[in-house]
C-alpha cells in the first residue's frame, strides 16, 4: 500500500487497470511462445535505454510530459513512475555432476526455455506543488542488480533450475511547475524521466544487451490531492493556447477515471483518448491490442498440445492466457462477438430510401479530379502538369523508388476522406502510359513527393 493521500490513492486505483494495459501491451504476443517470430523483437513502447546506447541503437533515454493543472494552495502532487525491468531467465538441467545450461527443459506439462521476463517496478513520489517552482525538484533512483535461482521439481525430484538475473538500473525524475499568465490560477507541469544507467556498450552491442538496463513501457500516473488537471487533448478555450505550447516527447497525457473526474492523469507512450476504458467484455489480459478477444481466444484454443506446452513454459502470463482460453464457457465467448457502443437516429423517410453510400464523390460539386488544383512550391498543379517524381521513403514501396527522378504527367487531383491530397500520375517515358490512362490505372503520389516542372 502506498503512502499517498486517500483521494489520490482512490484515483490511482481506478486508473491502474488502464495503466496495467499500457504496462503489458505487447508483453507476449500470440501464439505466446518464445520461438514465435513476433516474440523475438519485444518491448516496442516506452523503452528508455541507457544514455550511452542512444546514438548506437537509435532509441531514446528520456521522455517528457507537459500538462496543465489547477493546483490549490498547499496542494500535493503524487507521482507514480511505472515500468518493467527485464529479468533474463536461463534454464539448467540437473545432472550427476551438478547443473548444465540447456535451451529447453522438457517437463510433463510444459517446456521451459530461455526467456526475458518483465518485473514491474514503481517509483513513488509525493511532493508539495509549491516546491516545484523555479528549477523544480530532481529525484534520482537506483534499482540494484539482483540474481536468484529456483529449483524445478518433477515428481519430487529436482530436474533442473531457473537462473534469473536483473541488472542495475539508475534513473532520474525531474519535476517543475510554472504559473501561467492571466487571471486563471493554473500551472504548466513538466515531468522528465531519464535513464541514467552507467553502461558503456561495445561497438557491437545489441538492443538485447541494452534491454536489461532499460526502463520498459515507462509511463506516469500523476495525481493532485485537492486540485485538478486540464485536458491537453480538449482543453477549455481559455487554456487552449497554453495547451498547444505543451511539449510532450515520447508520451502523451490523458485524463483517466470516470468522466468528469480530473484528479488523475496518465502519461502514456501509447496515445490514448481522455478517460479510456477497458472493454467490459474482456475477461483477461491477452497482451495483444491488434486483435479482438474473440479471435485471440479462438486461435489460442486451437493451438496444438505441443504449442501449449511451450507457451506455458515460456511465461506464467502466457500460461494464464492458455488456461483462460481453455476454460472460457460458450456463453462468455458469445459475448465477445460484438457490442453496440452508440446509436444514431434515422432521419424521416430514411427506411424507404434506397441504400446509398454516405458520400459519393461523383455527386459532390466541390470535388472535380480533372479540374482541381493543388499548390506545390508556389505553383498550381493539376491535370496536365508535368512533375519530377520524388517518392517519399516513409510511405512508398520499392517499385516506386525506381521512379525517383523520372518525369510524369498529373492525370487527376484526388481528395480522400481524411483531407489528404493525392496526385494520379502517369510516367512520361512509360510505353504503356496510354493503356494505363485508358484503363484509369495510375501511380499515386502526395504533393510533397513531386516537384513541378512548369507553370500550369
Amino acid at each position: 500500500m502506498s503512502g499517498f493521500p486517500e483521494r489520490i490513492e482512490r484515483g490511482f486505483a481506478a486508473a491502474r487497470q488502464i495503466a496495467d494495459a499500457v504496462l503489458l501491451e505487447g508483453y507476449v504476443l500470440y501464439p505466446y511462445r518464445a520461438s514465435a517470430a513476433k516474440n523475438r523483437l519485444r518491448w516496442q513502447f516506452g523503452v528508455l535505454v541507457p544514455p550511452d546506447y542512444t546514438e548506437q541503437g537509435g532509441e531514446h533515454s528520456h521522455q517528457r510530459t507537459e500538462c496543465l493543472m489547477e493546483a490549490r494552495g498547499g496542494d500535493l502532487l503524487a507521482v507514480e513512475l511505472r515500468f518493467l525491468r527485464v529479468q533474463r531467465r536461463t534454464v539448467e538441467r540437473a545432472t550427476a555432476a551438478g547443473f548444465t545450461s540447456v535451451e529447453r527443459l522438457k517437463l510433463a506439462d510444459r517446456d521451459l526455455v530461455e526467456w526475458d521476463e518483465g518485473v514491474e517496478e514503481r517509483i513513488e513520489l509525493l511532493l508539495p506543488v509549491e516546491e516545484l517552482a523555479g528549477e523544480g525538484v530532481q529525484r534520482p533512483f537506483r534499482l540494484p542488480g539482483v540474481g536468484e535461482t529456483g529449483l524445478v521439481h518433477e515428481e519430487g525430484t529436482v530436474v533442473g533450475r531457473l537462473v534469473r538475473r536483473r541488472e542495475q538500473v539508475d534513473g532520474l525524475v525531474w519535476l517543475r511547475a510554472e504559473e501561467l499568465p492571466g487571471p486563471y490560477r493554473a500551472q504548466r507541469l513538466t515531468v522528465e524521466v531519464e535513464n541514467t544507467s552507467p553502461w558503456t556498450p561495445s561497438r557491437e552491442a545489441t538492443r538485447e544487451q541494452a534491454l536489461p538496463r532499460s526502463l520498459v513501457s515507462a509511463h506516469l500516473l500523476l495525481g493532485l490531492e485537492h486540485g485538478r488537471f486540464l485536458s491537453v487533448t480538449d482543453p477549455p478555450e481559455w487554456a487552449r493556447p497554453a495547451a498547444e505550447r505543451c511539449r510532450n516527447e515520447r508520451t502523451w497525457p490523458v485524463l483517466v477515471g470516470p468522466d468528469g473526474d480530473r484528479g488523475v492523469l496518465l502519461s502514456s507512450p501509447i496515445i490514448l483518448e481522455d478517460h479510456p476504458r477497458i472493454a467490459p467484455e474482456s475477461l483477461g489480459t491477452l497482451y495483444d491490442a491488434t486483435e479482438i478477444d474473440e479471435i485471440l481466444a479462438l486461435r489460442t484454443a486451437a493451438l496444438t498440445e505441443e504449442e501449449k506446452r511451450e507457451a506455458r513454459g515460456t511465461d506464467e502470463r502466457a500460461g494464464a492466457v492458455i488456461d483462460l482460453a481453455e476454460s472460457m464457457p460458450p456463453e462468455v465467448l458469445e459475448r465477445l462477438h460484438g457490442a453496440i457502443r452508440g446509436l444514431r437516429a434515422v432521419t424521416e423517410g430514411g427506411a424507404d430510401r434506397p441504400e446509398q453510400p454516405w458520400w459519393d464523390p461523383g455527386d459532390d460539386p466541390e470535388v472535380d479530379p480533372e479540374r482541381d488544383r493543388v499548390l506545390i512550391d508556389g505553383r498550381e498543379v493539376g491535370a496536365g502538369s508535368r512533375v519530377v517524381l520524388r517518392p517519399g521513403r516513409r510511405r512508398t514501396d520499392a517499385q516506386d523508388l525506381f521512379l525517383d527522378g523520372r518525369t510524369g504527367v498529373v492525370e487527376a487531383v484526388l481528395h480522400d476522406l481524411d483531407g489528404s491530397v493525392h496526385l494520379a500520375v502517369t510516367v512520361e517515358d512509360d510505353p504503356g502510359a496510354d493503356l494505363w490512362r485508358a484503363q484509369g490505372r495510375f501511380r499515386y503520389f502526395q504533393p510533397d513527393e513531386v516537384t513541378p516542372l512548369e507553370e500550369s
